[in-house]
């Protein structure tokens, strides 16, 4: 069991994983190498991507006609707002969701996913007020813990992030999301093994995710342990292997490990994926890599 650090203050801003990778590649002195990790979607109440765009065209068609018939149901504009924010469009999204509030002023859930849109556009406050607002209606909707604990992560507000993300695990043990944002605050406090912890709990609850995987790497290598980071990172790459920040970190796993062949080919494989990376080229000359030269990744 994980215990919460008390006290722990964090420098960094929220700027996902992608600043915590270079402050850590800086960290363990990897040359000068930086790289940048996306995030997951917090919180399975918060709209998340979705790959196919006509779907979301024939959901938000579809929950329009139910306005049109139904035009003061608070449900209806908060699920068509969801569905447009999975689509992008975050001031229509906003607007339904502030409809569905007018509609119910006691409406939680739409409160919190009017957060959302407030915590991504970096309008902090105002989405610290909606989930203080979803949390005093219903104290038990693990969506808005992890959602206010996000605005204080953003806030630098570690210790207060922590307690919000530990009651969001409390409320629903089984959300990955929550764990990998947990993981990733432990990590920007350097506590790499309560963050590999975290990071191997959200890759088990949602294996098709390649962040945990990519999170827990990062920490792996802080602590010095290149071969367990090869060894995700190995899984990572053939996950998704047109992830360029993927490929650049297990080339810094197995430079770590001494196999400059496969570290050559894999920051060969990034720099294909992103031919202005100069960090790659760097760290490819670093290890003797050649243009036009052939290496074995695996």
């Amino acid at each position: 069991m994980i215990v919460p650090i008390a006290g722990i203050v964090s420098n960094h801003s929220r700027r996902g994983l992608r600043a915590l990778t270079a402050a850590i590649l800086a960290a363990i002195a990897l040359g000068g190498c930086s790289m940048t990790l996306g995030s997951l979607t917090p919180s399975s109440s918060e709209p998340k991507e979705e790959p196919a765009q006509v779907t979301s065209s024939a959901n938000i068609a579809s929950l329009s006609e139910t306005i049109k018939k139904n035009p003061n149901d608070p449900q209806a504009y908060n699920m068509r707002g969801s569905v447009l924010a999975q689509a992008g469009k975050t001031e229509e999204a906003l607007a339904d969701f502030n409809k569905a509030i007018s509609l119910d002023p006691n409406y939680g859930q739409a409160f919190a996913n009017r957060g959302q849109i407030y915590r991504k556009t970096k309008r902090t406050d105002q989405a610290m007020s909606d989930y203080e607002r979803a949390l005093a209606l219903d104290a038990n909707y693990a969506p808005a813990w992890l959602g206010r604990g996000l605005v204080h992560k953003a806030r630098g507000e570690a210790a207060q992030a922590l307690e919000d993300f530990n009651k969001a695990i409390a409320l629903r043990p089984d959300d990955a999301d929550t764990y990998y944002n947990r993981g990733l605050l432990y990590q920007g406090e350097k506590q790499h093994q309560f963050a590999i912890e975290d990071f191997s709990t959200a890759n088990g609850l949602m294996p098709q995710q390649l962040e945990p995987l990519l999170g827990r790497a990062l920490s792996y290598l802080a602590l010095g342990k290149a071969k367990e980071a090869a060894a995700d990172l190995d899984e990572a790459v053939q996950d998704d292997p047109q992830n360029a920040q993927a490929w650049m970190t297990r080339g810094l796993a197995y430079e770590r490990l001494g196999d400059k062949t496969k570290a050559a080919g894999s920051y060969g494989r990034a720099i294909n994926l992103r031919p202005k990376d100069e960090a790659a080229r760097s760290a490819f000359a670093r290890v003797g890599g050649k243009p036009g030269q052939s290496y074995e990744t695996f």
